[in-house]
């Protein structure tokens, strides 16, 4: 019965989702400290590479892949961050935009490392792994009425699932702590915000490190549940995509970034009949987004109306209380 209602499709789809929701909380963290930046495809490409490269050449465990991954992304971050500190607005973005150009170029050229723009396939898949720790451990799919292949995605999805819910978590705790606290002074007024004795350095190269590291995080996420990648995945449009997760959902809130990414993610499967005119659709968005609602669909008053409309926990019990006296 529940074979029947998994579809592996529909699976893989999701955990596309789930992979560009950390994509769109990595640029939301950069925009929560007032920088623009478009480079985290560049970061999402090395995190895929140095994993990729780890886990085939010298066999090393996904999960030391994926960390070592993000690390590398990380340390790029730190290396582009402290440079950029000087730079604000479009400039940031056009130097960024130019480093994810820059590292994309380095992958098609380095062919005896990166295998070039043909890519590197037979990256060790993620769901195969987890399936083969279940296998030894004696449990079996059919149990559940399941078949291998929709077992594996499962798995997948269920993974990346409960890594968005730890990430979501731990970037409210950071918006409520002083860390958060600092990103959103930055971001209202720069100069303001070091008077009050901020560390205007260091705040905005940990907000852009910690967006890097995000992006190498789903890059190498994405390359092992691919099992493929090339430079192709890591170009321009993948930056203008990521963008677009923060801007049509909003980048004011971590919400925000999350419903972008989600319904930018199913829009193509949904219209699949004119997927060539992709990009052409996401420029309209992004020309509508600016005119009309520069803050994203989901903002801070849009959340605190919801919160107004929702009833309060308690509240029904208490009214109940209050007519029997």
């Amino acid at each position: 019965m529940l074979g029947e209602l998994i579809n592996p499709y529909y699976l893989q789809v999701a955990s596309f989702i789930m992979i560009n929701i950390i994509l769109g909380l990595s640029i939301y963290i950069t925009l929560s400290s007032g920088q623009l930046s478009l480079g985290n495809a560049g970061f999402m490409g090395i995190g895929a590479y140095t994993s990729a490269l780890l886990t085939i050449n010298y066999d090393v465990p996904i999960i030391i892949g994926i960390i070592a991954g993000a690390l590398v992304a990380g340390i790029c971050g730190i290396l582009i961050g402290i440079p950029s500190l000087r730079l604000t607005g479009v400039y940031l973005a056009i130097a960024t935009l130019g480093f994810g150009e820059v590292i994309r170029v380095f992958f098609v050229n380095w062919e005896s490392l990166t295998n070039g723009a043909v890519g590197i396939s037979g990256i060790p898949h993620i769901g195969r792994e987890l399936f083969r720790f279940f296998k030894e451990a004696g449990f079996d799919p059919d149990i559940i009425g399941l078949k291998n292949n929709q077992f594996v995605y499962l798995l997948v999805l269920i993974l990346l699932v409960l890594i968005n819910i730890l990430l979501v978590w731990f970037l409210i705790r950071q918006k409520n702590s002083r860390v958060g606290r600092a990103f959103a002074s930055i971001k209202m007024d720069e100069k303001a915000a070091e008077a009050m004795g901020i560390n205007i350095t260091y705040y905005k190269v940990l907000s852009f490190t910690q967006g890097a590291i995000l992006s190498g995080f789903a890059g190498a996420l994405f390359a092992h549940v691919m099992a493929y990648i090339s430079p192709a995945d890591f170009s321009y449009h993948r930056a203008v995509e990521i963008l677009i997760f923060a801007v049509f959902g909003g980048s004011e809130v971590i919400w925000g970034a999350i419903f972008g990414a989600t319904f930018m993610t199913l829009m193509p499967e949904v219209l699949r009949f004119i997927s060539e005119y992709r990009y052409v659709i996401y420029g309209l968005i992004l020309i509508l987004m600016m005119a009309f609602r520069p803050q994203g669909l989901i903002d801070v008053s849009i959340l605190q109306w919801l919160k107004l409309k929702l009833p309060k926990r308690g509240s029904s019990h208490g009214s109940k209380y209050k007519k029997h006296q």
